[in-house]
């Protein structure tokens, strides 16, 4: 079976991401952020801005819910850009060496908000390699909903058994095999270097 065209996901895989780089300093004692991080702005919440959701709905909500966590919410998405660590670089490496055999095509398939991703496309020159891009936030789609892995095969005329998807969350690389494309769970750059030998596929 031969690979024709490579999705990559792009927070955790190509891009740093992590709200606890912002959060470190802006709540410094652990306990509390940690509470802040998993029982006010959780990942399930900001899923839901990815989704579709605006920032400023999300805002109101989570504010109405935890007033004493006011300006924490609001920091949230005003210093999000220092969530952003990098680029991972060992995988950016990885894609360039893909891209230059010109063998494959390249797509992004990614939970983002469509308010945000503008900035990402700023900061990061590798997010306009790709032959093309779903944005969840820019859909009001996301992963790991079905429909959101058939919008991509569709959109770019592309065979599932004929792709390769790279994602670092087990569930949407579950939900990937289960669309029936081939899939890898992301790790780490060497090791998913590794995996692109062994498939034949670097």
């Amino acid at each position: 079976m031969k690979q024709t065209s490579i999705i990559f996901d792009l927070g955790g895989v190509l891009i740093d991401w992590n709200p606890s780089y912002l959060f470190e300093k802006v709540i410094p004692d652990e306990e509390r952020r940690k509470y802040f991080l998993e029982q006010v702005c959780t990942p399930e919440w900001n899923e839901e801005q990815d989704g579709g959701r605006s920032i400023r709905e999300a805002n109101e909500l989570l504010i109405a819910q935890f007033p004493e966590w006011k300006k924490e919410i609001e920091t949230y998405y005003e210093r999000w850009t220092e969530m952003l660590s990098g680029p991972i670089d060992g995988t950016v490496q990885l894609f360039k060496e893909l891209k230059e055999k010109n063998q494959y095509k390249f797509y992004a398939l990614t939970n983002w908000s469509a308010e945000l991703f503008p900035i990402a496309l700023e900061k990061f020159h590798f997010l306009h390699w790709f032959d093309g891009r779903v944005v969840s936030g820019e859909e009001k789609m996301r992963k790991p909903f079905p429909a959101f892995y058939k919008l991509l095969l569709d959109r770019y005329n592309l065979d599932a058994k004929n792709a390769v998807f790279i994602d670092d969350n087990k569930r949407n690389i579950q939900a990937a095999v289960e669309a029936g494309i081939p899939s890898i769970q992301f790790t780490s750059p060497e090791a998913l270097r590794e995996e692109l030998v062994k498939r034949g596929l670097l």
